[in-house]
């Protein structure tokens, strides 16, 4: 479809040189997650797909000024629907899904369409792809501090703290290892069941190979 090409491209612009892990790679993962989930739990795969292509338009204005990328993406792409032509009523429902898909909005959206998409950004932090993008967005976080001093107010501050293993290792704890009891739909639990088997092998194997508890703290018994 033109429009869903259109908006393809718009939100590629956007992203374009983005420095941590909401770039293009997860705009497209999460579109294929939404509809894979889409076909077994419903919803409308148009208003679906815009907003698995918009919910994350806002999130360089993020990392400049601070704030919440779900408001930013939702105010860009609602006027990027206006332009387009899109209806009242769908570009409502697209700006529904996207100001309720953050993890740390901790908002249970009405919708099956937000529900789906808030699911799907979610499973995008589990799996490989989940480990590859929390260490790949932790390193990308600790630079912009770095050179910056900017703090994007990320929902777990140890990301910034001295060791990244004890850091990591938070940070399972607090995000992907309670996503599941967080998933909205039964599509989703069945691909996040699968996608933390590996996680936990990954974890477990770090601190053995690091010399750490399950806590990310130096045990100097296995060293």
């Amino acid at each position: 479809m033109e429009l869903i090409e259109k908006t393809r491209d718009f939100v590629a612009s956007f992203l374009e040189g983005e420095p941590s892990s909401h770039d293009m790679g997860h705009i497209n993962r999460v579109e294929a997650l939404c509809m894979e989930i889409q076909k077994e739990e419903g919803g409308d795969p148009f208003t679906l797909q815009l907003a698995a292509l918009l919910h994350d338009v806002g999130v360089v204005r993020e990392h400049e000024e601070g704030g919440d990328h779900a408001l930013y993406s939702a105010e860009i792409a609602s006027e990027f629907l206006g332009k387009a032509g899109v209806g009242k009523e769908v570009s409502e429902a697209v700006t529904g899904c996207i100001l309720t898909h953050r993890f740390s909005g901790g908002i249970i959206p009405e919708a099956i369409e937000a529900r789906i998409l808030q699911d799907a950004d979610r499973l995008d932090a589990l799996g490989a792809v989940g480990i590859f993008r929390a260490i790949f967005s932790m390193g990308a976080l600790r630079m912009l501090k770095h050179t910056t001093g900017l703090d994007k107010g990320s929902s777990k501050k140890t990301v910034y703290i001295g060791d990244p293993i004890e850091s990591f290792n938070e940070y399972m704890v607090y995000k992907p290892f309670t996503i599941p009891e967080k998933l909205n739909t039964d599509t989703a639990k069945k691909i996040a069941e699968e996608r933390l088997k590996l996680m936990r092998l990954y974890l477990e194997a770090l601190n053995i190979e690091a010399g750490t508890d399950e806590h990310g703290l130096y045990n100097y018994s296995r060293v």
